[in-house]
């Protein structure tokens, strides 16, 4: 056998199906689920309409960390479906102010050499403990926790070298902004990001979580590291050193693409509105006015991360113009913060302090005023993400964080010395941390007589039919290329408590785009049977949010014709039965107009046996033109979509 590397090695202790080369699929067995409330709930639903009994992963955990607002019966309805569900099914239970499910779960749960799949984009943060974690749609998840493989397309491996140390006020944010302004949102389609080299000891394991969590916003599968002697300083100050396993790449391994980074000429980073992808060096743009900073959420949960910032703003008072906000990552979090004083040096200084969740990263509050700029450690900043509209969010580390809170506009930290005389200090981990597992719910023996508590708001998944053998339908809306799933189905405190409610949810499908378009495509069902969208590169970035495919497919979706796809929402198309078409001639995208008719015949025949499908385009005046698109699907995707999705695939395989 050929000398692995790390992810190498996780995939074939887990393969079931396929092989080891890039672009085939393959079916690996999954050892962990994740699960947060925004997408939680579907998840659960579909559990239930599958008629599992107990989940049949090693651990699957149900964390409320999202939609933690209680501004009427909506969301506190769900916490307690969730409750019951995770009771029923055999999941742990993660209650509302534990904390951010990514860290906790790493904290609590991970384990080097396991597999672990989640039904959250940033899923994959759990690499950083030498796990192969990946990000999906709420159905893939549901057939992992029913007993089913996950499948994938095998990716290319992408080994990233880290060589040197970290300079003074850089910090592990400022590599995972250097990797996507080297690659921007699409460099990371298709791959799986390892990191290896000497400059890995020099990064904790919270610091690689920053790295492998914001691995999404580059569209990768997945990020890995090694599990080595940081891991096991990690899982020893969590109390559970017995979990920990060496696992190292083998001597002459080889990698599809190769990357290095040396990180003494890294320098503080920052990504300006709206793309993770739009990464400039701090100094280029400091000096503009700052009205909000917030700390915390999934992409910076450490202890680290609100250390380093209650240093710089110790003794000192934020500038009169900044909302200075925190996200604790967990209540033990807090506890910890406490005890090393972080927690009463940001209190100090003025930071309003927001429950133990996402909370501002989703738009869960924390909205930042009209025509200002907020600066984040979150990892996206998609247009109108935060809750305001037009907003102007930029994203950056702790360090960059602070400084301008204090300032009131963005800083370079390397100049604190300087402006405000606060000289650099290296932050030293504590060997044992407090553990805090009081909110943890563990799992019943048998839920079976638990009884499902649904609130008015839960309402039944639809019942969808499949995919017909001819359309002549209309064009409903034409995209150029990152759409985001923030665009497709908006997150905030206004849409996400519907998450559990499709009719109701569905009436903001695309709004961010075209507030029009719900109006439109509801006379386009009865009307014409449905409709298409048409978009550029890269269609439906962003979260696994699988609302982004089930909203517009109660609208009448019929099929998505894209240049190219962001992994999660092609297969959450799948799933659901819409159709992910891809142009064979890209130049036919600038040829179709939003307005267009689009004719399909023999559509079934043409699917099953991969042949390019012959489109016609129409108007009002008649037949424009013909083109050619063509889909990438599997033979077992190809079943799935014929049947109507992946629910009804399930229940048939039950009945068998």
């Amino acid at each position: 056998m050929y000398p692995f590397n790390v992810t190498q090695k996780l995939i074939n202790a887990h393969l079931i199906e396929g092989e080891l080369i890039p672009g085939k699929e393959i079916g690996i067995r999954i050892d962990q689920a994740l699960l947060q409330d925004a997408t939680g709930t579907l998840v659960q639903l579909e559990l239930e309409a599958m008629g599992l009994k107990r989940a049949k992963t090693e651990i699957a955990v149900q964390y409320v960390d999202h939609n933690l607002l209680q501004t009427d019966h909506k969301n506190a309805d769900d916490h307690l479906f969730l409750f019951t569900a995770a009771q029923r099914f055999g999941l742990w239970y993660s209650r509302p102010g534990n904390g951010v499910s990514h860290p906790v779960h790493m904290e609590r749960f991970g384990i080097p050499g396991k597999t672990l799949v989640g039904s959250d984009s940033h899923s994959c943060a759990a690499g950083s403990l030498g796990m192969l974690a990946i990000g999906t749609g709420g159905l893939d998840v549901a057939s992992v926790i029913a007993g089913e493989p996950y499948y994938v397309k095998m990716p290319e491996i992408m080994g990233v070298k880290l060589t040197g140390n970290l300079p003074e006020w850089v910090s592990a944010k400022d590599i995972v902004l250097e990797m996507l302004r080297r690659h921007g949102v699409k460099g990371g389609v298709g791959k799986i990001i390892e990191y290896y080299g000497d400059g890995l000891k020099n990064l904790s394991a919270m610091d690689r979580h920053v790295v492998a969590n914001m691995g999404a916003e580059l569209g990768a599968t997945s990020t890995v590291f090694p599990s080595d002697d940081e891991t096991y300083r990690f899982l020893k100050a969590q109390g559970r050193s017995e979990d920990w396993v060496e696992i190292i790449s083998d001597k002459d391994c080889k990698y599809d693409h190769n990357e290095e980074i040396v990180l003494d000429e890294l320098e503080p980073l920052i990504a300006l509105p709206s793309s993770p992808g739009n990464v400039v060096p701090v100094k280029e743009v400091s000096g503009r006015p700052v009205n909000q900073v917030v700390i915390g959420s999934s992409a910076n949960p450490g202890l680290r991360d609100f250390w380093i910032a209650g240093y710089i703003v110790k003794d000192r008072t934020v500038n009169n113009e900044v909302s200075f906000d925190i996200n604790p990552t967990s209540r033990q979090l807090i506890q910890n913060m406490i005890k090393n004083r972080s927690f009463a040096n940001l209190i100090k200084a003025g930071a309003r302090f927001h429950q133990s969740g996402c909370m501002g990263c989703i738009g869960m509050g924390q909205a930042p005023s009209s025509n200002t700029i907020s600066l984040r450690t979150m990892p996206r900043n998609f247009p109108s993400r935060s809750g305001t509209e037009n907003d102007q969010v930029y994203l950056c580390s702790p360090e960059t964080a602070a400084a301008s809170a204090l300032t009131g506009k963005i800083t370079d930290p390397r100049d604190l010395g300087k402006l405000l005389n606060i000289q650099y200090s290296k932050y030293t981990s504590p060997e044992r941390e407090i553990i805090n597992t009081d909110l943890l719910v563990a799992p019943l023996e048998d839920g079976s007589e638990v009884q499902l508590k649904k609130g008015p708001n839960i309402k039944e998944l639809p019942d969808f039919s499949p995919i017909a053998d001819e359309y002549d339908i209309p064009v409903l809306l034409k995209m150029g290329d990152n759409i985001s799933t923030d665009e497709i189905l908006k997150a905030g405190a206004d849409v996400l408590p519907f998450r559990s409610n499709i009719p109701e949810i569905s009436k903001y499908t695309y709004s961010v785009i075209d507030t029009t378009f719900y109006e439109r495509a509801i006379k386009s069902k009865p009307a014409h049977g449905g409709h298409v969208v048409i978009a550029g590169e890269n269609y439906a970035q962003g979260s696994s949010r699988e609302h982004a495919a089930l909203a517009p497919k109660y609208l009448g979706q019929v099929c998505v014709i894209a240049k190219s796809y962001a992994r999660i929402a092609w297969q959450n198309l799948i799933n659901f039965g819409i159709l992910p078409l891809e142009f064979v001639n890209e130049e036919d995208y600038n040829k179709i107009e939003q307005g267009n008719m689009l004719g399909f015949k023999n559509l079934r025949t043409y699917i099953k046996n991969r042949n390019n499908i012959l489109i016609n385009v129409s108007s009002a005046s008649g037949s424009l033109f013909e083109f050619k698109a063509r889909h990438t699907m599997s033979d077992r995707q190809i079943e799935i979509l014929l049947k109507g999705g992946i629910i009804r695939d399930f229940k048939e395989k039950l009945n068998r």
